[in-house]
């Protein structure tokens, strides 16, 4: 087996074959980020027909690349930033970095340790993943322009008007509005530009949110079915999860969710600390929704964070529990879809599935 470890940059990538019986550089080839280029290291690479490809950070600078030969067929996988420079840091490299180098570790991540993720065709969490990453830029946008028309306002009108103004109500004010200065005309003017600015971005977070209802049907998950889980908060679920299969277990898609707690032992003492780590934004998803159980008295999470609170834990620790119990159900649901998007189900394995809270 011939593995092919990619260096990705932003302009350039470096390709490394490494021969995985004796760990021995096969050669190695500079291309430019280019079609023309990527089918020049196809054709490079045609020398080993047996070949996997080991691309470092194949999500972010090497996404284009990888994804480019995942849909020409070829075997990719993902490896870490952080497991390669294990392997440099393990070589008698002397400290020696250059592209070849970091090329050739990845291959060596991928067919020694096995740090690595299947890479497989962007699919409907791809979609999800955009249209969320831009609703969420949209209601940034909104936020910052309310703001803003906020200040206009306190200046144009006597104390201003409350936070919870709405558009159309501003628009009808300040068209009645006659300005006395020069500066007070421009402020309206201004202001007016604002009300428009605000009703296409209202529009188009509208827009957005249709078209991610639409692909969360067309998915067929039941997340939404899960208290305190909407439809923003499932296509965000969804999108920073990718396929549920990649984790062996819930425990190790709690640990990338930042939600299992980081266990802190010496001798005979013994105790766990909160997670920073893990995937953030989708830790925050975790948190809207164990918040909204913790509130909604006729959710399992209410019973379940009352017990942790009548146990003599403070709330933030009966939260984090909760947290955890969350992305548990929230795994076993997004791999009972999986599942039975794959391949059909049966009734005994689908009544199997556990949804109830534990200790």
């Amino acid at each position: 087996m011939i593995v092919i470890g990619i260096d990705p940059h932003k302009s350039t990538h470096t390709a490394t074959a490494v021969n995985s019986a004796n760990n021995r550089d096969l050669g190695s080839v500079r291309i430019r980020s280019s079609f023309d280029d990527y089918a020049q290291l196809i054709t490079w690479s045609k020398a080993w027909p047996d070949r996997i490809w080991a691309v470092e950070n194949a999500s972010g600078l090497g996404h284009h690349l990888t994804q480019w030969l995942v849909s020409r067929g070829e075997a990719v996988v993902d490896v870490p930033s952080t497991a390669t420079a294990r392997v440099r840091q393990l070589s008698r490299g002397g400290r020696r970095k250059n592209d070849r180098i970091d090329a050739a570790a990845a291959a060596c991540v991928a067919f020694s340790q096995g740090d690595f993720r299947p890479v497989a065709p962007e699919g409907q969490t791809g979609v999800l993943r955009v249209l969320d990453e831009r609703r969420v830029d949209l209601v940034k946008q909104n936020g910052r322009l309310v703001n803003q028309l906020h200040a206009l306002l306190r200046e144009l009108f006597p104390g201003g008007i409350g936070r919870d103004f709405d558009t159309e109500d501003a628009a009808k004010q300040l068209k009645a509005f006659r300005p006395e200065t020069q500066a007070d005309a421009m402020r309206k003017n201004v202001a007016l530009e604002i009300v428009g600015d605000l009703r296409r971005i209202q529009f188009q977070i509208d827009d957005l949110s249709t078209r991610v209802k639409t692909e969360l049907a067309a998915s067929g998950t039941k997340l939404m079915k899960i208290n305190g889980v909407g439809i923003a908060t499932a296509a965000r679920i969804l999108a920073r999860t990718g396929d549920p299969t990649r984790f062996a277990n819930e425990a190790a898609f709690a640990s990338y969710t930042g939600t299992a707690p980081v266990e802190v032992a010496s001798a005979d003492k013994q105790r766990h600390r909160l997670s920073r780590y893990g995937d953030r934004t989708l830790n925050s998803a975790i948190h809207i929704v164990a918040v909204t159980q913790a509130r909604t008295p006729s959710s399992d999470g209410y019973a379940y964070h009352q017990r942790k609170m009548s146990e003599g834990k403070t709330s933030r620790e009966a939260m984090r529990c909760l947290k955890r119990q969350v992305a548990k159900r929230l795994w076993r649901t997004m791999r009972d879809d999986h599942s039975a998007v794959s391949r059909p189900c049966s009734q005994a394995a689908l009544g199997s599935s556990r949804t109830g809270w534990r200790r």
